[in-house]
């Protein structure tokens, strides 16, 4: 067996999820967590304290290495925070409440996982369209040019979290679009999977509120050292095409 296969059989993986009054979503989750082919993970769950009957459904939860904590946190970057300093695996991915996996997705995440790679992106089903990242420069495109999804198709190295930080506080949408670009810029190693890992769910923060997210990835941007007068531009142009649905 070469080396890079026995590092993928003894890599620990963490599944990561925040929830908050998410019953009515986390069943298609659950079940597809269930059904992985590959078993060699865990899951852990920060909840926000949730008072819909999620945490009961959780702790029915079987076949899965879970683990539960249930707090107050200001939102969901500060929930996976939380579960991101609580797992065990070298490596994680997050999930969201209302997204599910297929059920090949942990097997697709450790068969691309070598002793040098910090993040490996996938491509999602998102409404029945196959998404894979955009290509084209970062200080246009942002994360989306390096990665189709931050929940369901990016396995990341825990570790780089020791680096560059955990997800910032002062972007409550794109927190893990600053974390990416901070982590690739200073070297970190990014590989692709031409593979779908599962489905994204469109009915998240990110999608509900086009100009704040617009306005955060502004200020992610610049804070990364894009040229303002660029991104100004940049962002007028995509002002006046979100602005018929707002």
């Amino acid at each position: 067996m070469d080396a890079n296969k026995q590092a993928n059989n003894n890599t620990k993986i963490s599944v990561i999820t925040a929830t908050y009054n998410a019953v009515k979503y986390l069943p298609k989750l659950i079940e597809s967590l269930q059904q992985q082919t590959d078993k060699d993970f865990e899951w852990v769950v920060a909840d926000g304290g949730s008072t819909d009957g999620t945490l009961e459904l959780l702790k029915q939860v079987t076949g899965i290495d879970i683990k539960i904590t249930s707090q107050a946190d200001f939102g969901i970057y500060d929930a996976l925070n939380r579960a991101i300093k609580q797992c065990e695996g070298e490596y994680y991915v997050v999930a969201g409440a209302d997204d599910y996996f297929y059920k090949e997705a942990v097997a697709i995440f450790r068969s691309a996982i070598t002793e040098s790679v910090d993040f490996v992106a996938t491509a999602i089903d998102c409404n029945g369209k196959l998404l894979h990242p955009k290509g084209g420069s970062v200080s246009k495109n942002g994360a989306a040019a390096l990665i189709a999804s931050h929940s369901i198709g990016l396995l990341i190295k825990k570790s780089l979290h020791q680096q560059y930080g955990f997800y910032s506080p002062k972007y409550p949408i794109l927190a893990d679009q600053l974390f990416i670009l901070k982590s690739v810029a200073g070297g970190a190693k990014l590989v692709n999977s031409p593979q779908a890992t599962g489905f994204f769910s469109t009915e998240g923060v990110s999608c509900s509120s086009p100009l704040r997210c617009l306005t955060e990835f502004f200020c992610i941007q610049v804070d990364l050292g894009s040229n303002k007068y660029w991104q100004s531009l940049l962002f007028l142009k995509r002002l006046i095409q979100i602005l018929p649905k707002m």
